[in-house]
């Protein structure tokens, strides 16, 4: 794992002091409990050529607001779908993100009878975190390499696995997509259920790094689907990046800015298919 960055550091110190108060509040236990109570999420189903992951993202550190607020976000989620999206990500991450655990649930409810499955986006540090999303109505979630000792990359890649959710384990760099990899070659779920992602933006400088996806997407073993994650503003930068080898890519600012998000998320599919992405 490479050196954690100031803007990681801080993120994993105030998810550890969430995860505190969380857990005062609420036990593993009692979340167990709701689990089983209720019906298991949508699965993740993907077309194996090229697939979008639709983000809720209603504020950013590099750009500020996105949204005015969460008053459209059952409409918002409901639009990802229409588009063809095979994920929805929420953003769950308070003070940097403007993300709360309830946007998770009502992003689940509106989009479980589509089953379209939605996705914990944050910096997740302890395994409870992984059942929180999951009694939330989450079918996924994700990791990131950077941040995290291996043991706990470990221990919350088996808690999801456990769970019956999918993971994205989010990389930077090509010794991160190693560890990446020797991850995915211990999980316990279906193969399509671990996700490599490459994320294109410097969590030092909250910066796009150009060329980033394409340099490093040779190193990631084609077993798993292959994600591109940050950066992708157009329909043909989806196809690029289909055409250089990923399967998927996860898309955040752009819809959120996009005067038509369903027409942009469509296109982007659409022109990703086109390029014959997949394995």
């Amino acid at each position: 794992m490479s050196g954690t960055s100031d803007f990681l550091a801080e993120m994993a110190c105030s998810s550890a002091a969430r995860v505190a108060v969380a857990k005062a509040r609420v036990t593993e236990a009692a979340l167990r409990e709701r689990i089983a109570a209720t019906p298991a999420p949508p699965s993740l189903r993907l077309d194996g050529r090229f697939d979008l992951i639709a983000e809720l993202k209603l504020r950013s550190p590099a750009l500020g607001v996105l949204a005015g607020g969460d008053g459209d976000l059952e409409s918002r989620v409901t639009t990802y779908a229409d588009a063809g999206a095979a994920v929805v990500s929420v953003l769950t991450e308070p003070d940097r993100f403007g993300g709360t655990l309830e946007h998770l649930e009502r992003a689940a409810r509106t989009l479980a009878p589509r089953q379209v499955p939605v996705m914990r986006k944050d910096f997740l540090v302890d395994p409870y975190q992984v059942v929180e999303a999951r009694a939330a109505g989450a079918g996924g979630v994700l990791l990131i390499v950077r941040m995290l000792p291996l043991e706990t990359l470990r221990a919350l890649i088996e808690r999801a696995a456990a769970l019956g959710l999918f993971v994205l384990i989010e990389t930077f760099d090509a010794q991160e997509v190693r560890v990446a990899a020797d991850l995915a070659a211990t999980w316990a779920g279906p193969p399509q259920h671990c996700l490599l992602g490459i994320n294109s933006r410097d969590l030092r400088t909250l910066k796009v790094v150009p060329g980033r996806l394409e340099t490093l997407v040779a190193a990631l073993p084609r077993r798993w689907p292959r994600v591109a994650e940050s950066g992708l503003q157009t329909e043909e930068d989806a196809r690029r990046l289909a055409a250089a080898g990923y399967t998927l890519a996860l898309v955040g600012t752009a819809l959120m800015a996009a005067q038509d998000p369903a027409a942009l998320g469509a296109a982007m599919i659409a022109s990703g298919r086109a390029a014959g992405g997949g394995p």
